[in-house]
């Protein structure tokens, strides 16, 4: 029986091993040895315990003793570190060690341990290892490396490299450190001594084990290390030079300070000592300085002499770009820098000031989002440094002074800032506070626009109202701007843009009413604009004054004297403007010639104007703002500031001349087709009408008019007129659309876009790519390299190219084939020769050349013509010309290579005769053609033999050369010829001797043996390659990738000289590697993911079986393979996952590896001629490559909550922690939370830690920086990515979302981007690079390709007229490339205000804007990106983004950007952003506009009046204005910029054939459901707020969504709002008037009929299985279930209709929230109204008392309902009175109903009118109720409300549920619908249906 120690040592084995081996197959894990995977974090912190026990496992076998004394002593440290075992596992931790220690004590079977022999033991055992592993061997090459300061060649060769070296090291460590613990206790005269004297000789000289196990980042900065070479870079060393710290010239340091044992003492170390910044920070920004001061000296192109010096230009870039905001900002306030000038500090102080800037960055934590607080830091800061340097004694700075003495920046600077922002952030309520209650982000930000914050004093004063922390009774105000939740911020915002619509409108319909004619009486009417000038700027005033309300106790005083200056002055002067206007009219009414308030008028007005126009200009036009700027009159000043508000961001934002006119041309076009089509086609039509309308006799009103009878039927010119001015304010969004498709589609093709946009254009121009890829892709060292010289013969140059090219090309085909996107024979067709061979022509790849061979000797075969007639033929194929050269010059070299003596002389002889025919013409003469397959035959069969391998067989050569030898000559040559060479002496004896071809020579020369084998291939493979590759991917790729290659590109730059950059991901819990179980687990139709895959992807699936060598095996022995992780990493790559962006971002280094790799090895050669092969071979293990790219490349993961996924064993952290081993350069930024105990309280302290993988696979901590508190303050996005935005590195920063990816041949023109930062892109640099994205998942439904289509117009098309001509191109997503200085001091790459952030990206566009920075676009590069692919998930997603335009509107980016623009820039910018989702939500509104206005007439009888006046008056304008068709398919012009893009990139063919599948698969349908998706959110998220994140999911797609969750998700959004209008079309039809009866009516609203349906039925249209007959039943009991289910406490809204009912009315909140609400609501009444009189009940009769008796019968109805639903659970004394009441009131309710229609005039229509009365007045009870809920709830009758309301869901789930179960009758629905769906994926043959199906064993069977 087993011993309990040895069942919990087993217990405790098997569950650290539990992560690696969860699931069958991971043996290839990550690698946690024993228990050293189990450390807790609280003590790895402080102790090297893990590593300890690590090394432990690791000596187990070699020596027991050993290994139980390192664990004993491990025990002992925690046991110290933590006696109580507070710690998180802890305690287990220590007890399952000690476990295990006791068993291996028991384990030497009683016998006694002499522990005081432990320390004598191990110094045995730590002597032997050191020469069992010839550690000192290590010792002396690293001395010889340090001296030499260059590697030695034979590197490679040490016996310990990389990872076997570092895991020596490891346990030496760990070796020594329990040595020095256990020689404390020794004696100090035996081994004790010999310790110490060990341990004093490594501190001293012994850098190895420093050097190697320090952990570090990017450079070993600790010590030099053997195996990166990164340290020794001459720039890295200058850098680090540059900032060593000398005590002669700067304050001495304090004798007890604490020097660094194994690098010099620099700033950083003496930054750290005054003002206690953390030490993990002081070791970050080192590394980050040194980097970038490193990197500026590299892209001057000054070589660095060999001992490091930084040049002073690389110093000063980098300190103006990195301080260049707190420049800035010291001048706005007019505050004198820290420094008086540039010149008059020294580099070293400028090194100080640069590093003191990062290293208060670097621990700023939510600081960092308030960059103008950093500048007020700092700038104190530094001039307490400048103080410090100036005395002779280094001190510590008062101002981080703690009570103890001690010194801590965090603790009192960042920390009560902190703590204020977290206050503030506490009380928005989970952001469903209001935006004006508490300060945001911007509000602490802005408070340092002003030279008052100086008053907080230095150090910060606490009781400051900056730190004033929020009381109930006493708070801090908004700053400058309050984000009150209004409509209003529209007008506010962009209000110039209403001002000119209006005005202009008003003009229009002046100069329409006045027949168009222009004479001085238009022109005097139109003038009346002047006064609606005036009028609406004053209201815009008067908005800035209310909404302002909530600042003024904070705000400037100057800020708030302008509102109300603007206020008066508006005020007055509408006043007086509207004064002059009227005794203007007056003037003109009494006819006078007197027009003396005419010409004051006039005066008035034309001085305001001159006054706007020329501030305009001084403001816009650069040289006269540069003017301006210099202009110090107080007076201009002065109204400069009233026109234009002054803050610190936004002044100045005005383009080059040539910039502006481009976009103000735009604009001009624009607006005149928008005026010239509303005057002619929309205002005109309406004047007659109007005019006749207003004249029109009394009409007889059909129902009781309060309004518009006595007003000149005032309400029904209002109908009229109602839909034109709307269509008039949104369709300028429709002529913006037109005009940016016809400008982005003659962009992108001047661009060169879609150039190469099949196979056959990319084989006919792969000729030029290897010019084009040389000009653009490869540096200028590399082209001095070979000589590449335009005075060269061009054959030459192309052989040179063709040499570049052919490494990058093969790396590429490789790529591809890695991927599993090509197969073995597609990549070695695809894969390109070397070139770098003595053979005299290009060879192409073997896919161009291809059975070229057998055709062109077909074509001699039936040659009767000369010869050059004949290679005319040849040649009009070029590749065809190419395959017989090179064949004929590679087979003249294998055959001279093979044969010597005669043989040699034989061909030679062959070969001059054959090339003397060609030359004079006569080749046909000299050959017979007819037997040249008998020649090929023969060659094919000796090229056979030499490419079997490397296996001689000199026999069987020399026979074949000698077959051929005798065709040749006896067959091929002509007679004449074959005399001469059998009458030639010397091959006569030879061969009659037997000694021709007797001796044959083996090729040893790799390029004989290549090709040979090339030759092979070329005369044997018949098939054609013109459809290689057969993958669509694969097509699209290289395709693309060789069309950017002829694009307009910066040239690249070396790889030592290019912009270092990193790459950027935000992780939280996402996806990050499909397990196996997941794979394999199975949807409720029996699909499995990995099965739908497979199907999927059917081309990808055989090739990854081929790549892993299975390719014969069988779906149904899946399981049995072993090799798991291929196939989780195979289904991971066609997934939005996390381990697929990895990848994609890793090709940055690869591809810089690759560049850097060549580039050295060109320059060891000196021309082409010399290198045998150049080929790519051993460049990822090239460490000076990987050094190279390290120094320029970094990618940082934020996985923000994965040290909580450790702590848990969540499978994502193994996931993350297997990427983290298979990518080196991988790092991973995560919080990471520990529990404090202070005085008995239990708090949380928060890490930011960045992580590797180390040799052993665990986590390697490598940064640990504490932060003042939880991190997530405001949107976790945003703050995930500025806790970690710290460990990035470089300049520039690329922002990727973890559902994207990469191509290595796109990687490849990333350092041609980063050159665009220096090009001239207009009057400012560029500070954001937006780069083209591809979206990879619209490949199989309908939906993902409309979905993809959409996005892909915009990011290509939309984003390219955006930057230019527009300019106005924003951050809409990632995968931008920013400035990183730039962004890291203005703030950083987004905002994290709760809520009003929650569309985070583009306020990192808007930031920039506003800050001087220029938002570029570029196509010739582009990243995947994947998008929601299900119809829900888009949904959820578009509701996000509009949500979030929502919030936007309310924002104070937006207004300033509103205010500041110029007004055609600032029009560019509206209906860009949120100007789209106004134009989206009016087109909505424009439909009920138009209905309303038609069902008025209809109820009011006047369509019927005033049709027959027409006919009466032979008026056909009248009638035909009354019976126009309401367009509003007008937004169909909005699908143009996708067909132009379409036609760019596709041709015009299959654009047309995409659009018209497209229209054939519905989706208008899904647009026009989108449309209402985007209005709801949009509307909502301004009345109510509730933008929130969605998460949508981002898996495949394929399953069923029941008919409760569709109804849950859409019933507000979509069915509501579509049975409204279902309500108006049926009221219009039954009570309209027109002379074509109810099939005219459904012709006139066949686009709004179109509309309801598509919001009903769209989410089952497009739902799988939608119409499957027992999918829908069950999709019924499930409705009827949750809809009956009465739910409780805690039940959720997707099970119960209640809860769910609940949670909707969630988002009605405040009182202004109601009111708007009711006031919404109240629209429904008109229904009622209507019908009560035309019933025929009522009559002719319009008493108001009828409508009032209607409300008596509804209220009756309504105690009928109540008496039938009243609830037996509160009556149970009372069943036999309830029942009898119900009974009498169903009989007499009957009887009623029956006497009434038989003693009145009510029929059986009136009743059904009556329902369709009554219901929308039963919608107005139930919304009112919800939204004064408090109110019903204190009268009793909420529960009647609920069950009023669940009626009627019950009521609009049966009238959408009724079609669908119709249609599921019929199986033919059902199977039309699949192919609607999945039409692309039929058309691939792919097996949609198998999947849908669920059948997957049939298809195993088969």
């Amino acid at each position: 029986m087993a011993r309990p120690s040895e069942n919990w040592e087993r217990l405790v084995r098997a569950t650290l091993r539990r992560e690696q081996l969860r699931s069958a197959g991971q043996v290839h894990e990550r690698i946690s040895s024993g228990l050293a995977g189990a450390v807790p974090a609280s003590l790895t912190r402080a102790t090297n315990i893990d590593l300890i026990l690590q090394a432990a496992d690791e000596i187990q076998a070699e020596d027991a003793i050993v290994a139980r004394i390192l664990c004993e002593q491990a025990y002992t440290m925690a046991q110290n570190l933590d006696p109580n075992s507070y710690g998180r596992g802890v305690l287990q931790f220590k007890t399952g060690l000690m476990s295990v220690i006791k068993q291996k004590l028991a384990k030497r079977d009683g016998e006694r341990i002499d522990r005081n022999r432990d320390i004598e033991h191990l110094w045995e055992f730590y002597q032997l290892y050191k020469v069992r592993h010839k550690v000192d061997d290590i010792r002396r090459e690293e001395q010889k490396w340090r001296e030499s300061g260059m590697f030695s060649a034979n590197l490679e060769d040490l016996e310990l490299r990389s990872l076997e070296m570092k895991k020596v090291i490891a346990t030496m460590r760990a070796l020594v450190e329990v040595m020095e613990l256990l020689s404390k206790d020794a004696a100090p005269d035996g081994v004790g001594r010999l310790i110490i004297e060990e341990l004093r000789r490594i501190k001293q000289s012994d850098a190895t084990l420093a050097g190697e196990l320090t952990p570090y980042n990017i450079v070993p900065l600790e010590a030099p290390s053997l195996t990166n070479p990164i340290g020794f870079f001459p720039e890295v060393r200058g850098a680090l030079s540059v900032i060593r710290y000398a005590e002669h010239s700067f304050p001495r340091l304090p004798a007890d300070f604490e020097l660094p044992a194994s690098r010099d003492l620099d700033m950083f170390d003496f930054l750290e000592y005054v003002f206690g910044f953390q030490k993990d920070n002081t070791r970050n920004q080192r590394e980050n300085l040194v980097l970038t001061i490193a990197n500026a000296q590299s892209r001057l192109g000054i070589p660095v002499e060999s001992e490091g010096k930084i040049d002073e230009k690389a110093v000063n870039e980098v300190f103006l770009k990195v301080l260049d905001n707190y420049i800035k900002w010291c001048r706005y306030l007019r505050k004198r820098l820290v420094w008086n000038s540039l010149n008059a500090i020294n580099k070293e102080r400028k090194l100080f000031l640069l590093s003191l800037y990062f290293l208060i960055w670097g621990e700023a934590a939510n600081v960092r989002f308030l960059p103008e607080c950093i500048c007020y830091i700092y700038h104190q800061m530094a001039k307490e440094l400048d103080g410090i340097l100036d005395h002779g004694e280094a001190t510590y700075a008062a101002s981080c002074l703690r009570g103890d003495g001690s010194v801590s920046f965090l603790d009192q600077i960042i920390h009560p800032i902190y703590e204020t922002l977290a206050e503030e952030a506490g009380i928005n309520n989970n952001g469903k506070a209001s935006h004006s209650a508490w300060r945001n982000y911007d509000d602490f930000n802005e408070y340092f626009w002003s030279r008052a914050c100086f008053e907080l004093g230095w150090p910060m004063k606490r009781e400051s109202s900056f730190l004033m922390k929020p009381k109930k009774w006493k708070r801090t105000g908004k700053s400058t701007f309050v984000e009150h939740r209004t409509f209003f911020h529209l007008y506010r915002s962009f209000h110039r843009m209403w001002i000119f619509l209006v005005v202009m409108f008003q003009a229009l319909t002046i100069t329409a009413f006045n027949d168009g004619k222009i004479n001085l009486d238009t022109f005097k009417t139109v003038l009346s604009v002047g006064p609606t000038y005036t009028i609406m700027n004053f209201i815009e005033s008067c908005l800035d004054v209310l909404l302002t309300f909530g600042a003024y106790s904070t705000a400037r005083g100057m800020a708030i004297s302008r509102l109300f200056i603007r206020f008066f002055w508006f005020g007055l002067s509408s006043v007086f403007v509207t004064y002059l206007y009227v005794k203007v009219l007056e003037e003109r009414n009494k006819h006078t010639s007197d027009s003396v308030y005419f010409r004051i008028y006039i005066l008035v007005l034309g001085v305001y104007a001159a006054i706007r126009i020329v501030f305009a200009i001084l403001l816009k036009f650069p040289a006269c703002h540069a003017m301006s700027e210099r202009a110090d009159q107080s007076f201009f000043q002065f109204f400069k500031w009233i026109y234009q508000e002054r803050y610190f961001v936004g002044r100045g934002l005005y383009e080059s001349t040539s910039d502006y006119l481009r976009y103000v041309l735009y604009w001009l076009v624009i607006f005149v087709c928008k005026f010239t089509f509303a005057y002619f086609l929309q205002i005109e039509p309406l004047v007659k009408p109007t005019r006749i309308i207003v004249d029109l006799p009394s009409l007889q009103y059909s129902w009781h008019d309060l309004i518009s009878k006595n007003n000149n039927n005032f309400l029904t010119i209002a109908s009229l007129w109602a839909p034109v001015v709307a269509i008039y304010l949104m369709d300028i969004h429709i002529w913006y659309t037109l005009l940016s498709a016809i400008v982005g589609g003659v962009m992108g093709a001047r661009a060169r876009l879609g150039e190469i946009r099949s196979l056959e254009m990319m084989h006919k121009r792969f000729e030029s790519f290897p010019e084009a890829f040389v000009k653009n892709l490869v540096s200028p060292q590399a082209k001095r390299t070979y000589s590449v010289q335009s005075s060269q013969a061009s054959h030459e140059n192309n052989k040179a190219y063709a040499a570049l090219f052919s490494p990058f090309w093969n790396e590429i085909i490789k790529s591809l084939r890695e991927e599993d996107y090509i197969s073995n024979r597609e990549m070695d067709l695809l894969s390109m020769p070397s070139n770098t061979g003595s053979l005299r022509l290009v060879q192409w790849p073997l896919f161009l050349l291809s059975s070229k061979i057998l055709l062109a000797v077909d074509l001699a075969l039936d040659c009767e013509d000369t010869q050059a007639d004949l290679w005319n033929r040849i040649c009009k194929d070029e590749y065809m010309a190419y395959a017989v050269q090179e064949c004929y010059y590679s087979a003249e070299k294998i055959l001279y290579s093979m044969v010597d003596g005669e043989g040699r002389l034989w061909v030679e002889r062959i070969f001059r005769e054959i090339n003397s025919s060609i030359q004079e013409g006569s080749l046909v003469m000299t050959l017979s053609l007819k037997k040249l397959p008998l020649v090929v035959s023969r060659f094919t069969a000796l090229t056979g033999l030499l490419s079997k391998g490397t296996v001689e067989n000199p026999q069987g050569a020399a026979k074949a050369i000698y077959d051929l030898y005798e065709v040749v000559t006896h067959d091929l040559l002509h007679s004449d010829l074959r005399e001469q060479l059998d009458t030639w002496n010397i091959l006569a004896r030879a061969r009659n001797e037997g000694r021709l071809f007797s001796r044959i020579e083996w090729p040893k020369d790799p390029e004989i043996m290549e090709q040979a084998k090339r030759l092979r291939l070329l005369l044997s493979v018949k098939d054609s390659a013109d459809n290689i590759p057969k993958n669509l991917e694969a097509r699209r790729r290289l395709q693309f990738f060789t069309n950017s290659l002829f694009m307009d590109m910066p040239a690249a730059k070396p790889v030592s000289e290019m912009m270092p950059f990193s790459v950027f991901t935000p992780y939280y819990s996402e996806t990050v590697l499909y397990s196996s179980s997941e794979l394999q687990r199975e949807n409720e139709d029996g699909i499995s993911t990995i099965f739908y895959l497979q199907k999927i992807f059917p081309d990808e699936w055989e090739n990854f079986m081929e790549r892993i060598g299975r390719r014969d095996i069988g779906d149904a022995e899946l399981e049995n393979i072993t090799d798991s992780l291929e196939l989780r990493l195979w289904a991971s790559y066609r997934g939005q996952t996390l381990a697929r962006t990895v990848r994609g971002m890793m090709y940055y280094r690869r591809a810089l590896m690759l560049q850097s790799f060549l580039e050295r090895r060109f320059l060891a050669e000196e021309n082409y001629s010399q290198v045998n092969f150049l080929t790519t071979q051993g460049f990822e293990l090239s460490r000076e490559a990987r050094a190279q790219a390290d120094l320029k490349f970094t990618y940082v993961v934020s996985c923000q909550i994965y040290g909580k996924q450790k702590q848990g064993k969540a499978p994502e952290a193994a996931d993350i922690a297997l990427l983290l081993q298979r990518n080196e350069a991988l790092r991973v930024a995560y919080i990471h939370t520990e529990e404090s105990t202070t005085d008995g309280n239990v708090s949380n302290v928060y890490y930011s830690k960045l992580v590797k993988a180390d040799v052993n696979g665990k986590d390697q901590e490598i940064y640990s920086i504490k932060l003042p508190g939880d991190p997530k303050l405001g949107e976790g996005k945003p703050e995930n990515q500025n806790h970690a935005i710290i460990f990035t590195r470089g300049e520039a920063v690329q922002t990727i979302d973890m559902n994207q990816d990469n191509y290595l041949e796109e990687a490849m023109k990333m350092r041609n981007l980063l050159e665009e930062f220096k090009r001239n892109h207009g009057i400012r640099p560029p500070t954001i690079l937006g780069v083209r994205e591809h979206v990879f998942t619209g490949s199989v439904s309908s939906l993902a390709w409309f979905m993809s289509n959409q996005e892909t117009s915009f990011v290509t098309l939309g984003q390219r007229v955006l930057a230019n001509p527009l300019k106005v191109r924003m951050h809409y997503g990632h995968p931008d490339v920013f400035d990183r200085i730039f962004h890291i001091s203005r703030g950083g790459i987004s905002k994290a205000s709760r809520v009003i952030n929650i569309s985070e990206d583009i306020y990192a566009g808007f930031n920039s804007s506003l800050r001087h920075g220029n938002i570029t676009h570029h196509e010739y590069i582009q990243v995947g990106k994947g998008r929601d692919v299900g119809l829900n998930q888009i949904a959820l997603f578009e509701g996000k983004v509009a949500g979030g335009n929502g919030e936007q509107v309310l924002s104070r980016d937006v207004y300033r950007i509103g205010q500041l623009f110029d007004f055609f820039r600032m029009l560019s910018f509206y209906f860009t952003t949120v100007g789209y989702y106004v134009c989206t939500m009016m087109t909505v509104l424009t439909v009920y506009i138009f209905l309303y206005g038609r069902v008025y007439l209809a109820f009011s009888g006047l369509d019927e009046g005033i049709s027959k006046t027409a006919k009466r008056l032979g008026n056909t304008a009248l009638d035909a204005v009354l019976n126009a068709q309401f367009l509003v398919q007008i937004g169909i012009f909005t699908a143009v910029p996708m067909i132009m893009g379409f036609i760019i990139e596709l041709g015009l063919l299959k654009a047309v054939f995409s659009f018209i599948t497209m229209q054939l698969q519905l989706c208008s349908v899904f647009f026009t459901f989108s449309l209402g998706t985007k209005t709801h959110y949009f509307g909502r998220t301004i009345l109510h707020g509730g933008a929130k994140y969605r998460a949508t999911g981002r898996g495949f797609v394929v399953r069923h969504i029941k008919f409760a969750d569709n109804y849950r998700l859409y019933s507000r959004s979509h069915f509501v709002k579509a049975l409204e209008v279902a309500l108006l079309l049926i009221v219009y039809i039954a009570y309209g008037y027109t002379d074509g009866g109810a099939v005219s009516f459904v012709l006139l609203t066949l686009s709004s009929w179109f509309l309801v349906i598509s919001w009903l039925f769209a989410p089952y249209i497009f739902n799988p299985s939608g119409f499957e007959w027992q999918k829908t039943v069950e999709d019924f009991d499930d409705w009827t279930s949750w809809l009956l289910y009465k739910g409780g406490v805690g039940v959720k809204g997707e099970n119960s209709w209640e809860a769910w009912w609940d949670e909707e009315q969630m988002h009605i909140q405040t009182l202004r929230g109601r009111i708007l609400e009711t006031i919404l609501t109240l629209r429904f009444l008109v229904f009622q109204y209507g019908i009560v009189y035309k019933l025929h009940l009522t009559g002719k009769d319009t008493s108001i008392a009828i409508y009032g008796f209607s409300w008596v019968v509804l209220v009756a109805i309504v105690m009928i309902f109540k008496i039938f639903t009243f609830s037996p659970k509160k009556s149970t004394n009372f069943q036999l009175i309830l029942r009898f009441m119900q009974g009498v009131t169903s009989i007499g309710l009957v009887t009623a109903l029956c006497l009434v229609v038989a003693f009145t005039d009510l029929s059986i229509a009136d009743l059904f009118a009556s329902i369709l009365a009554f219901i929308p007045t039963g919608w107005i009870i139930i919304c009112l109720a919800v939204t004064w809920k408090s109110i019903v709830r204190s009268l009793g009758l909420w529960d009647s409300v609920r069950e009023f309301a669940r009626m009627y869901d019950a009521g609009m789930g049966m009238i959408i549920f009724a079609p669908i179960a119709l249609l599921s009758w019929f199986p033919f629905v059902s199977t039309f619908q699949s192919r609607l769906l999945y039409n692309q994926a039929f058309s691939r043959g792919l097996e949609i249906s198998l999947i849908l199906a669920g059948n997957k064993a049939n298809v195993e069977k088969t």
